[in-house]
């Protein structure tokens, strides 16, 4: 699986930026798209979005300009998928069904390509965008410039990247981000359906479980919860997101298809059922979500549950079950949120290595 570096970063001459400029508007839109302040908000990057390995490897080895002009040279070719691409063409299916039910409503999926490349790049993307028919009205293209800070004025709800120091410059900032891994072989999903799986403690919940555990070992953690079992454990990074596709299946149960809503959620967690499980159920009800499966696993691995499921993405504050997800085929994303990321860069201080994504 890959994660990597930076996006592809030039300031340009101004030159060049108001020529690529006059030839960046994408082809007219059968639709419009909603207003951010009514959308739900989902900014992917381009290297997620889309495969630009090749083009990856062109920058650092052979350096920007060189990168430039094969950009320039391939434009009319487009990228294939990334490891978001099933992941936002399913967020187009349950929009078009919403719009069957809603014509009016402008409570829907707004996906936004965010990159700091150069402008030149943006008409390869474009063209890519039309040759797989996806519908990406908004891009965020900074010319260098970290695009973080344009998250908030686009009512982000879902930050996507490969980054992983712009995810926790989102995460920082109060907005969901995770950095998003590429498995060697993805294992196919459903077109019609959108299934997202979680975790919990440090994902949709807060870190504090996870402190008693690194702390004090699993005993002491069974005697917290179970001491704990009636108080509710504060939000994490990700309970805005559930909640937002909380709020879109709720559209479809007013119109009578809970049965088949085009939204599944999943709660996939290392927590056992009976001596931890009640303290996360309570938190969910009493926030007012509601999960579709609940998967308690007791420590067991997640990769074969998670392969069963096929979800288009799964979210963990843990790099392990990352790379175990992955290796089942299935996209998996890192949120560097919590305790075990600074028992993690601990670690790698002792032992001179890194963990994280490269």
């Amino acid at each position: 699986m890959t994660a990597s570096g930076q996006d592809l970063t030039s300031s340009g001459n101004r030159a060049h930026w108001e020529e690529a400029s006059t030839v960046l508007k994408p082809s007219t839109p059968t639709r419009k798209p909603p207003k951010p302040e009514n959308a739900i908000t989902i900014c992917v990057s381009a290297r997620v979005l889309f495969n630009m390995e090749k083009e990856q490897l062109i920058y650092e080895q052979q350096g920007l300009e060189e990168y430039v002009r094969y950009q320039v040279e391939h434009e009319t070719q487009p990228f294939s998928p990334g490891p978001a691409f099933s992941f936002v063409k399913a967020l187009e299916a349950v929009n078009t069904r919403l719009r069957e039910l809603y014509p009016e409503s402008e409570e829907l999926f707004d996906v936004v390509l965010t990159t700091n490349n150069h402008a030149y790049v943006g008409l390869r993307l474009i063209n890519t965008i039309n040759h797989h028919q996806l519908f990406v009205e908004r891009f965020c293209m900074t010319g260098g410039n970290s695009p973080i800070g344009y998250l908030k004025a686009y009512h982000t709800n879902l930050y996507l990247s490969a980054d992983p120091d712009k995810v926790r410059e989102a995460l920082e900032a109060g907005i969901a981000a995770a950095t998003m891994f590429a498995p060697e072989k993805m294992t196919e999903v459903s077109e019609t359906q959108l299934r997202v799986a979680f975790d919990g403690d440090a994902v949709l919940f807060s870190d504090e479980s996870e402190r008693i555990y690194k702390a004090h070992g699993l005993d002491k953690f069974f005697e917290h919860e179970k001491a704990h079992e009636n108080k509710l454990l504060d939000h994490g990074p990700l309970k805005g997101f559930l909640e937002a596709l909380g709020k879109l299946q709720k559209k479809f149960y007013g119109k009578g298809q809970r049965m088949d809503c085009p939204i599944r959620t999943y709660l996939v967690t290392a927590r056992s059922a009976a001596s931890s499980g009640t303290r996360a159920l309570k938190t969910l009800r009493s926030w007012g979500l509601e999960i579709d499966e609940a998967l308690f696993l007791a420590g067991a691995p997640k990769g074969p549950m998670l392969e069963k499921i096929r979800p288009h993405i799964f979210f963990d504050d843990q790099l392990f079950h990352v790379e175990g997800a992955a290796e089942m085929g299935t996209v998996a994303c890192h949120v560097p949120y919590g305790i075990s990321q600074r028992v993690v860069k601990r670690e790698t201080h002792d032992n001179e290595t890194s963990s994280a994504p490269k």
